[in-house]
C-alpha cells in the first residue's frame, strides 16, 4: 500500500520500523508521544487471537525513552517516583508511576536501571522528557537528560519464547520477568527485557540504531514464519482483559494512584524524597472518594473499543463513567474499565451506562477480567 493513503506530515514522526509495518500490512495508524503507531492489521479479534494462541510483532517505537544519566542520575529517578527503588538492581525493570506535586499521575512507564547512574523511562503517552527537563533545572542535581535513539518493538504471545531461542539462542531462556540484557543481533544493537503491554509472555527489544528498523522486523519475521508469528499491533481487548491501563483514557494528571489500587507503587513510610509525597500523604489520610473498578456491560456484543467516556448513572445520576470497554471473545462477554464514586464501587453492584443517548445495565465485577494472578506473564520457561 502506498503511504501517500495516510496522508502524513513531517510534524509526526515516524517509526524505524514504518517501511515495514505498511509492507506486513497495516492500514490504520494513530498518533502517540508524537509519532505515528500502526493501530490496524485487520480484524481486532484476529490480531487477540493470533497474540493469545501463537504470537504477534508490534511496533511500539512511541514508547519513547527518557534518558536519565549523570552524578545524581538516581537521585533524581528516585525524586520523580513515588516508588521506593532502593532495591532496583542494574538490568532490573520496575513499572513505577510518575506524580506531580498534586499526587496527581502524569505518566506510568517501564523504569529500566542500565548502569548505577544510567536510567531509561519507557513511556506511556505524555511528554516526560519535558517534565523531567524542567524538574532538573531546579533540582540542583548533576543530571543529564535526553531521547535517545532508542525504539522498542514487542514480541509478545506463547510461541515468542521459541522464536527468541530461534534469534538468540537457548541462553535468553534465563531472562527472568522483568530483567533485560544487552544483545547484539547480526550487528544490531539491542536491550531486550522480559517486558510487554499484552498481559501474554512475551518480550521487548529496544533497537538502538534507528537506521536498522527495517531490517530488525524482517529478520524477527523471518525467524518467526514457522512458529506462526503475524505482525500485529496492541491489543485493546487482552490489555483490558488483564485491567492493564492506558494513559490518558484509565487514568491522568487528575488519577491519584489509591484511585487505582496502586497503592504499592507509593511508599510514604520511608526517608525517599519524591514529587508529591506530602499530597499523597493527605490523600490517603483523608481516602479517595472514587475508584476504578471492572463491569460487565450488558448489551450486545461492543463493535469495538469506546472512543468516549460512557456517563454511568444511578437514580439519573452520573455517578462515574467508563474508561475503556471492549468485548472479549474469549469470555464471551462486554467488559470495561471504570471510574465511579466509592459508594458504587462494591462488587455485584448494578449501574446503568449511557451509549449513544441508550441505557444499558452494567454489573460491578472483579479485575483484571483474566488470569488474576498474572500466571501467564510470569511464568518461568
Amino acid at each position: 500500500m502506498s503511504n501517500k493513503n495516510f496522508g502524513f506530515g513531517t510534524q509526526i514522526r515516524k517509526s524505524p520500523y514504518f517501511d515495514s509495518t505498511v509492507k506486513w500490512g497495516a492500514t490504520g495508524f494513530s498518533v502517540y508521544n508524537h509519532m505515528y503507531i500502526p493501530r490496524d492489521f485487520g480484524d481486532p479479534e484476529k490480531n487477540f487471537w493470533n497474540l493469545i494462541e501463537t504470537a504477534i510483532l508490534c511496533d511500539v517505537a512511541v514508547e519513547r525513552q527518557v534518558e536519565i544519566t549523570g552524578p545524581d542520575a538516581f537521585k533524581f529517578i528516585q525524586l520523580l517516583t513515588p516508588r521506593d527503588l532502593s532495591k532496583l538492581s542494574v538490568g532490573q525493570c520496575k513499572y513505577v508511576l510518575i506524580t506531580n506535586a498534586e499526587g496527581g499521575i502524569l505518566n506510568d512507564p517501564v523504569l529500566l536501571r542500565l548502569g548505577e547512574n544510567h536510567f531509561w523511562l519507557s513511556l506511556g503517552d505524555s511528554d516526560i522528557l519535558l517534565w523531567s527537563q524542567g524538574v532538573a533545572i531546579n533540582s540542583e542535581l548533576d543530571v543529564k537528560i535526553t531521547e535517545p535513539d532508542v525504539s522498542p518493538l514487542q514480541l509478545q504471545g506463547p510461541k515468542s519464547a521459541e522464536i527468541m531461542i530461534e534469534l538468540f539462542g537457548e541462553s535468553i531462556k534465563n531472562l527472568k520477568y522483568y530483567w533485560f540484557r544487552e544483545l547484539d543481533l547480526d550487528g544490531i544493537p539491542l536491550i531486550v527485557s522480559r517486558t510487554g503491554w499484552s498481559s501474554e509472555f512475551g518480550y521487548e527489544l529496544f533497537l538502538r540504531d534507528g537506521s536498522k528498523g527495517n531490517e530488525l522486523y524482517e529478520k524477527i519475521m523471518l525467524a518467526g514464519k514457522e512458529f506462526g508469528l503475524k505482525p500485529g499491533h496492541t491489543s485493546s481487548i487482552r490489555r483490558i482483559e488483564g485491567g492493564m491501563l492506558s494513559y490518558h483514557a484509565d487514568a491522568d494528571i487528575h488519577t491519584n494512584p489509591f484511585e487505582l489500587g496502586l497503592d504499592r507503587l507509593v511508599n510514604l513510610d520511608g526517608d525517599i524524597n519524591f514529587i508529591g509525597k506530602e499530597a499523597l500523604k493527605k490523600i490517603k489520610a483523608d481516602g479517595v472518594k472514587r475508584l476504578q473498578v471492572g463491569l460487565e456491560i450488558k448489551c450486545e456484543k461492543l463493535s469495538g473499543p469506546n472512543t468516549t467516556f460512557w456517563p454511568l448513572i444511578v437514580d439519573n445520576k452520573i455517578i462515574g463513567k467508563v474508561t475503556s470497554a471492549v468485548y472479549s471473545p474469549r469470555l464471551k462477554k462486554n467488559i470495561a474499565l471504570a471510574m465511579v464514586d466509592i459508594e458504587y464501587s462494591k462488587v455485584s453492584l448494578e449501574i446503568e451506562v449511557s451509549i449513544e443517548d441508550k441505557n444499558f445495565k452494567c454489573e460491578v465485577i472483579e479485575k483484571p477480567f483474566f488470569d488474576p494472578k498474572k500466571q501467564i506473564t510470569s511464568k518461568s520457561l
